[in-house]
């Protein structure tokens, strides 16, 4: 990229990031460092206010520049993650928004340790939300990094590296200082700034095409070089029985993975109803199902005016389709028109990552401190506050997230985000569900349960394609595959809800009766709720 390019967007990343750490500054001026104001803002926000955070927190690198790239490498077949991350919002309104509101207030582990014994519970739950917050943190550093490589002219391996280190620190800056309250308004700024450089960017396409989708869609397939067949399915999931299976692999992990993902069950605490839980999820169906259908515009746009082998000259797992495609869209390299709209949707993506992590790391700190930490200190020893713990949490997670995101660099976003979204659907939601509906479930049964879908699903994931056995794995020179599938989750799911079904017919304690009609008459009415 040229000179400009560099020194407009650099100049609107360092707006951003000053804007961002003024409020966050602003914020942790007001506060009273008590645990309900730093897990959940003291739950003074607007079903409009969390319906636009939630959006915020949901439309990530993965979604913007993820798939975005993955319809303009594989056309209909990268739809796939479009329609899969909308149709979920729906499992999240009809089974678990107002009853995870009423049940629990700071994390998943509060649902289930409402009628089970605290400690084992508490540690298995806190356990799996990590490992999925982990997980979904590195596919954001690798956004970022693909981003400033790109910004660089591809040359700045360095670059990439300090990029990843500096959104690893920022968002310790942001979850330390301002807690939930200042990443919220984050979120919430984030998510109006992506609203409008999408929509923004899918006129421009539709303009290009004089309005005429069909146009834009055959012009898609020409250049893409796979013809006809760009437009059908097939092309990235249609070839040999595992590849098929892969399909549906995602498929389920993509559509019941959110309502288990840490980061989005402990916004439903920052509202101080139910019902502003419920209307808070319907802003933010109508904010995302907007924007998903507007990836897929900008996904065969890139496609059309780019082509597929330039996108994937520029990066082999398509991150870049989108920057590419607003530096075509305002005039092409040297215009005037496209050095502003590159660096505009630069600065974008970049503000979408780092709001992003801030609300990753926050769950995942507060699942160590009110979870782990509090369920492992012993007493006797010298004890420390919770928020002070989730601070510390806050650091080591960033430091973990920017070691693995090193690691996976050359991954697709939106594919690392559905393995994250297939050890959540794995091991929360099999948790969350019985917790929440079945009155037999025992403690053993919870654990079983986080467990039986924890492990496998880690563990199919290290022994897949993704690490080792291709020229694309993390580690293409040792091949230690074993399991043939991308994503665990056609396995690993039905795993999670068996051994807690197996947990709980073998536990040798009684179901307790009356603490499941308390949390149900709770769950449903809200009586008792924080």
């Amino acid at each position: 990229m040229t000179g400009d390019h560099q020194t407009l967007a650099l100049v609107l990343f360092s707006v951003f990031v000053a804007v961002t750490l003024a409020i966050t500054t602003w914020v942790s001026r007001d506060r009273h460092g008590s645990a309900e104001e730093f897990y959940a803002g003291g739950r003074l926000f607007s079903p409009m206010e969390n319906g636009f955070a939630i959006a915020g927190d949901y439309m990530s690198a993965a979604s913007f520049l993820g798939i975005s790239g993955l319809i303009a490498l594989y056309g209909y077949d990268g739809m796939l993650y479009s329609v899969g991350f909308l149709v979920a919002w729906l499992v999240v309104l009809l089974l678990v928004a107002e009853l995870v509101r009423n049940c629990g207030r700071f994390t998943l582990a509060d649902v289930v340790a409402a009628r089970m014994a605290e400690r084992p519970v508490r540690i298995a739950a806190g356990t799996s939300s990590v490992a999925v917050s982990v997980l979904y943190l590195v596919a954001q550093m690798v956004g970022a990094g693909s981003l400033v490589a790109l910004l660089l002219g591809g040359t700045g391996e360095a670059a990439r590296t300090w990029t990843v280190i500096g959104v690893g620190a920022l968002m310790v800056i942001y979850v330390s200082l301002g807690g939930m309250r200042a990443t919220t308004w984050i979120q919430i700024v984030k998510a109006v700034l992506l609203m409008a450089g999408t929509v923004a960017l899918t006129v421009l396409v539709l303009v290009r095409f004089h309005g005429d989708v069909n146009s834009l869609l055959s012009t898609a397939a020409e250049r893409s070089g796979h013809g006809s067949a760009f437009l059908g399915p097939g092309l990235r999931y249609g070839g040999d029985w595992t590849a098929r299976l892969d399909f549906i692999s995602l498929g389920l992990a993509l559509v019941l993975g959110t309502a288990g993902l840490p980061h989005i069950l402990s916004r439903f605490y920052t509202v101080p109803t139910a019902r502003a839980a419920r209307r808070s999820v319907v802003w933010s169906i109508g904010l995302i199902g907007g924007f998903y259908l507007m990836t897929i515009v900008l996904g065969f746009g890139a496609a059309a005016l780019i082509g597929s082998a330039e996108v994937r000259a520029s990066s082999a797992s398509g991150n870049t389709a989108v920057p590419l495609l607003a530096l075509d869209l305002g005039g092409g390299a040297g215009s005037t028109g496209g050095t502003v709209l590159f660096a505009v949707v630069a600065a974008v993506a970049f503000a979408t990552i780092l709001a992003v992590v801030a609300g990753i790391t926050l769950a995942s700190s507060a699942s160590v401190a009110h979870d782990l930490y509090a369920s492992l200190r012993r007493p006797g020893r010298r004890q420390y506050g919770e928020v002070a713990v989730a601070r510390v949490a806050a650091a080591v997670i960033g430091a973990v997230a920017i070691g693995l995101g090193l690691l996976a660099s050359d991954l697709n976003v939106a594919f690392l985000v559905g393995l994250a979204f297939a050890v959540a659907a794995s091991a929360n939601l099999p948790v969350l569900l019985y917790s929440l509906f079945w009155r037999r479930f025992t403690t053993r049964g919870a654990v079983w349960s986080v467990y039986g879908g924890l492990v496998p699903a880690v563990l199919l994931v290290l022994l897949s394609p993704v690490v080792s056995g291709s020229p694309e794995s993390l580690f293409p020179g040792v091949d230690f595959q074993l399991f043939p599938l991308q994503n665990p989750g056609v396995v690993s799911i039905p795993l999670g809800f068996l051994a807690g079904w197996l947990g709980t017919v073998t536990s040798p304690e009684p179901p307790d009766e009356a603490r499941h009609a308390e949390t149900e008459v709770r769950a449903l009415t809200g009586a008792g709720a924080v």
